[in-house]
């Protein structure tokens, strides 16, 4: 009896091994024969976008179309002035060494400015008299008077970051940090769409993403028009008409106090806040709203500007004396920064004078964007930071939204993401959920709803269609529409489609230009690879600008109501074909663009997959050139 149960227990053991190594041998081939397919379709981003509900437009980044709005801008003349003599940094007040040397001892004043009651009123304080240099700041702005020893005098107003004791001591008094322990770091332009970032900041754009290692969201669309449309759900996680009435001139308006501002939560984990955008006139809440009667955070650059706009004639345009007025707007944040560099912060600074009315001038901030992500980075400011680059819109006011990618460009900003190293070790899944939702339809109230998970975080997983905003840490689901995104129609990005006959002219047009491409990519190996013949179309789509996007012109002057006017026709469409072709019996799908006027067809290689098993048709190129296994059959094939 125990030698037979021992025989049993022999046997049993074999079969479990037997079945082992055949389950693991049947993987392997089925890996391989995954792998054997899917080779060329993993970089296809076409292809992962048509298994989803929202497929966007491939827009190109020099359109024929836009050549004409790409300007060299004015050069800026800041330089020509006299160096500013007097600096801030790290909240302290510094006299130039430089003005210094050339004016003998200088003496300077000290004028305190403050806000006044609303965001529409500034004081000013009793002067300090002298400021010595290396003092710390009083208030954040203040008017410099400084006279030099030879008689010469400079005056200018400024801003800094005076360290706030008050704001200091809340992270002793609150638990620290949050659960996730992030800052949160905003840096945006008005009215920049992610091509025209591209176009117009490209040192600042390859050091953020290939540098930084950022994260660039190409589905990122807007959900009104306008930038309070944008700033609004971001900030709130509602829209402006959600909202307690704001406007001026409407019965029980109030001023923007009570909204539920995502700041006022961060205040209570501790954070330090900034914001600030500039222009005087334009502001996000003031322009055709009754802004804050209250300052709404600890550090806000609205005064300054309401100080110092006056003044800016004086200077050469787009200067504040030596610098110009983007950077004093990038030392603000960088002083930040650093004064609160041991302490949780939010900051979100916004500029928009270059990009208003145009994006010619955008150009002249690039370098300095550069420089500034460099001295975040190697300042060790990033490691505990998610640092985002965004805009609100695209082009709202210029010609270029004539133009049917104009249109396209308006609705899909430049929104960029980039999560320190520890967060992407710590929360793998998280991270790579950022990078699977770079392909999806995401918009600003997933940008709240990831805020909101910096402060409770709720972990990975999928995101719940049902949920308006998802936080960017989950994987948005591949089914997403605008519909549950509550994006409406004339602001919707993605395409539309329709199924189209095979027999359709421009569908074997197209499919011919697909297996021309091929052709072209082994064209140098014609002395051992076929060259490829179409035998049928099995399957056409045809993708479509949305209707309601061509006819949108514009709204209202409070951003609500859509005039649906406009006549423009669409331009290109695309086609995505499936192919079999001959000899080989392979299958393609690829997408192929569709120029109207031109009546042309392109495709780039980035844009095809076989989708069915090649084995060893390809077995003359398959070690030396493993990029051509999917488009390569040999000549000679094996028997």
């Amino acid at each position: 009896m125990l030698v037979q149960n021992f025989h049993r227990l022999c046997y049993r053991r074999t079969y479990i091994i037997l079945g082992t190594l055949i389950l693991v041998a049947t993987y392997a081939i089925l890996s391989s024969r995954q792998n054997d397919v899917s080779t060329y379709k993993k970089h296809n981003i076409a292809a992962l976008q048509s298994e989803q509900s929202c497929l966007f437009p491939k827009l190109q980044l020099w359109h024929p179309e836009l050549k004409a709005y790409s300007n060299k801008p004015t050069p800026l003349r800041c330089s020509e002035s006299e160096e500013n003599w007097v600096y801030t940094a790290n909240g302290t007040f510094y006299i130039s060494k430089n003005a210094n040397a050339k004016h003998g001892s200088i003496t300077c004043t000290y004028v305190p400015i403050l806000r006044g009651k609303d965001d529409f009123q500034v004081t000013r304080a009793d002067p300090i008299q002298p400021m010595l240099n290396g003092t710390r700041l009083v208030t954040d702005v203040f008017e410099a008077k400084c006279v030099g020893s030879d008689g010469s005098a400079q005056a200018n107003i400024l801003v800094g970051i005076a360290p706030n004791e008050k704001v200091q001591r809340r992270q002793r008094v609150v638990r620290e940090g949050s659960p996730l322990g992030l800052d949160i770091l905003m840096f945006g332009f008005d009215s920049v769409s992610r091509m025209t970032w591209m176009r117009n900041l490209p040192k600042s754009y390859k050091y953020f993403v290939e540098i930084l290692d950022g994260v660039v969201l190409e589905g990122y669309n807007i959900v009104g028009d306008g930038t309070p449309q944008a700033l609004l759900p971001m900030l709130t996680g509602k829209t402006e008409p959600e909202l307690p009435e704001a406007r001026r001139g409407f019965a029980g308006a109030t001023t923007v106090d009570g909204h539920p501002w995502i700041w006022e939560d961060l205040k209570k984990l501790g954070y330090a806040i900034q914001w600030g955008e500039d222009g005087s006139q334009m502001g996000t809440f003031t322009y055709r709203m009754l802004g804050f009667k209250n300052q709404p955070v600890d550090h806000y650059m609205r005064t300054f500007y309401l100080a110092a706009t006056g003044d800016f004639a004086k200077y050469h345009p787009k200067c504040l004396g030596s610098m110009s007025r983007h950077q004093n707007m990038m030392n603000w944040m960088r002083d930040f920064v650093e004064v609160y560099a041991k302490q949780r912060k939010f900051s979100f600074v916004f500029h928009s004078e270059y990009t208003h009315s145009g994006y010619s001038e955008l150009k002249h901030a690039d370098d300095d964007l550069k420089k500034f992500l460099e001295h975040l980075h190697t300042g060790g400011h990033l490691d505990q930071a998610i640092l985002v680059l965004m805009s609100d819109h695209g082009a709202r006011f210029q010609d270029v939204r004539n133009t049917e990618q104009g249109k396209y460009e308006e609705r899909m900003p430049f929104f960029g993401i980039r999560l320190p190293t520890w967060f992407q070790e710590k929360y793998p899944d998280a991270a790579s959920n950022l990078r699977t939702n770079a392909h999806r339809l995401v918009t600003p109230f997933d940008i709240h709803a990831t805020f909101r998970d910096v402060i409770d975080f709720g972990g990975a997983g999928l995101g719940d269609l049902k949920q308006r905003g998802i936080s960017l840490f989950k994987e948005i689901p591949k089914e997403r529409s605008c519909d549950d995104a509550a994006i409406e129609p004339h602001w919707c990005a993605c395409l539309s489609w329709s199924s189209v006959s095979s027999d359709d002219r421009n569908v074997q047009e197209a499919a011919l230009a697909l297996v021309s491409t091929i052709n072209n990519l082994t064209d140098s190996e014609r002395a051992v690879c076929e060259e490829l013949s179409l035998l049928e179309v099995s399957r056409a789509v045809k993708w479509t600008a949305n209707e309601h996007l061509l006819r949108f012109r514009g709204s209202d002057y409070h951003g609500r109501i859509p005039d649906l006017g406009d006549k423009m026709n669409s331009s290109e469409f695309l086609f995505q074909v499936t192919v079999r072709t001959r000899p080989g019996d392979a299958l393609y799908e690829g997408t192929v663009k569709y120029f109207v006027q031109r009546e042309s067809y392109t495709i780039s290689e980035r844009e095809i997959s076989r989708i069915n098993k090649y084995g060893n048709q390809p077995h003359c190129v398959m070690e030396r050139l493993p990029h051509l296994r999917p488009f390569c059959y040999c000549k000679k094939q094996r028997q």
